[in-house]
């Protein structure tokens, strides 16, 4: 038996121990799924994490990461205008994955085509109602007018059409088409509902206005979900519920708890950002958000408008940022257990934008979990990996490796400093990169590397659901 002994001790003392082909070494690894956070080095193989250890690792590139946080990477739901400029500040503010799920796209497989081998991070989207409904309507007044039977009849084989092209889910920006009647949002949802994909909504009204409140808004959601068994994520609530916020978090609450499959997001800004020319700002919008024309900004000169601007301007076309929405709404919405955090992002115009693409997960790490400590590292983490993935996983099996960090999951990895990551972009300045981001990996592969982009890399991919 000694012998025996002898001779396994012998054996296992030289084999060789597994080299890795990354591996960042003695970070604070934190892990929302299992609530890991110890020091632990990472070893990446592949593409994938191959190894979390309490031990050293040997690898063909060590990093020290010591002092730094390791975490997956975050994941925004929401991110319009996506392309190379757009990809280089969201991974620059640890974004590892950046959705089109609100606005969608149309033709969907072009979309995809489009950003094959050149996205910097991974990539995807919904099928967009209102892209649909503006070929199927094809006139002036497409987002006013109301659709014929036959013209729903129509966008419903459209969105089939999508999702067999592996869209997310469905995106709806109501707000911007007031024609959209209730049945056929109704009969969208129907549809999506018979392919077990989620609804994401921009909802049809903001302020609190009766008819046409944030609440009454809400409740159409809810409503069509609860009849039909169907999915919503509710974006933006912070910009979309305004001074209502709470109310609607407390109703989605306990719509969660009477099982209807509803979520919400929010972006940590107090400002909104859209076309002047859209619907959002018919008459009444000053009553409805309860503001004014100097609480709307030009985006190009950074300018506050009067009436006489704001009728130009929205004779002109163009972007503004709209400073409506109230701090309290925000903060409570960025706190609030069961909301996750997504940019809305936008991309830029003459250089300018709100800052939102840019520094939203910097901000939260900064701003809400070191300067204000009303939110957890591990819970703001939870937020923008695990939540998002989760909300994903079901239809899109590939999110099942992502936004975790643990043996078998993508390599999809963000290091950052937690005493000096923050957002830098601002309204007068947006086109700046966060700090303290020093390290991000998509698929194993660096597009930060010591807290600069690393050139002449795309390793994005596109994620659909399963195309049958």
């Amino acid at each position: 038996m000694k012998s025996l002994l002898a001779i396994w001790l012998l054996t296992a003392s030289v084999q060789p121990s597994p080299r890795f082909d990354v591996v960042l070494a003695g970070g604070r690894v934190m892990d929302p799924e299992s609530g890991l956070d110890a020091v632990r080095h990472i070893g990446i193989t592949d593409g994938r994490v191959v190894a979390v250890s309490a031990a050293p690792l040997t690898g063909d590139d060590i990093v020290d990461v010591s002092g730094l946080v390791v975490a997956p990477g975050f994941i925004d739901l929401h991110a319009h205008g996506q392309n190379m400029e757009s990809n280089r500040y969201q991974a620059m503010d640890g974004v590892t994955t950046a959705l089109e799920l609100e606005g969608g796209a149309w033709p969907l497989a072009e979309y995809y085509e489009s950003r094959r081998g050149n996205a910097l991070i991974h990539f995807g989207a919904t099928v967009s109602h209102g892209g649909i409904r503006e070929q199927v309507l094809a006139r002036d007044g497409w987002n006013y007018d109301a659709a014929s039977g036959e013209e729903m009849t129509r966008m419903e084989s459209m969105l089939r059409d999508g999702l067999s092209e592996g869209a997310l889910g469905i995106g709806y920006g109501l707000q911007y088409y007031p024609g959209a009647t209730r049945e056929e949002v109704y009969r969208m949802f129907r549809t999506g509902a018979l392919a077990g994909v989620t609804n994401f909504i921009h909802f049809r009204y903001a302020g609190k206005t009766e008819p046409g409140s944030s609440v009454e808004a809400a409740h159409e959601m809810i409503a069509n979900a609860a009849s039909l068994q169907a999915s919503v994520h509710i974006v933006h609530i912070g910009s979309s519920g305004l001074g209502q916020t709470p109310l609607i978090l407390d109703i989605i609450e306990g719509a969660q708890q009477a099982g209807i499959d509803v979520t919400t997001e929010v972006y940590p800004y107090t400002a909104a950002s859209t076309g002047i020319r859209a619907a959002i700002f018919d008459e009444g919008w000053r009553e409805r958000f309860e503001s004014d024309y100097d609480a709307i900004e030009w985006v190009v000169t950074g300018e506050r408008l009067t009436e006489e601007t704001f009728a130009a301007y929205r004779e002109q076309g163009g972007m503004v940022i709209a400073h409506v929405i109230p701090e309290a709404a925000v903060d409570y919405a960025v706190e609030h257990p069961l909301v996750l955090i997504a940019s809305d992002g936008v991309p830029f115009v003459e250089g300018r934008a709100h800052p939102r693409g840019q520094g939203t997960f910097a901000r939260i790490l900064g701003r809400y979990v070191r300067e204000k400590g009303s939110l957890t590292l591990m819970e703001a983490l939870r937020k923008m990996t695990l939540m998002p993935a989760r909300r994903l996983e079901t239809v899109a099996p590939a999110f099942e490796s992502k936004g975790r960090l643990r043996p078998g999951a993508d390599a999809d990895l963000v290091v950052f400093d937690p005493e000096t990551v923050l957002d830098v972009a601002t309204f007068a300045e947006p086109a700046q990169f966060s700090e303290g981001i020093r390290y991000v990996m998509v698929l194993g592969t660096f597009v930060v590397r010591e807290g600069s982009l690393v050139a002449g890399v795309a390793p994005g991919v596109g994620i659909r659901r399963p195309i049958p």
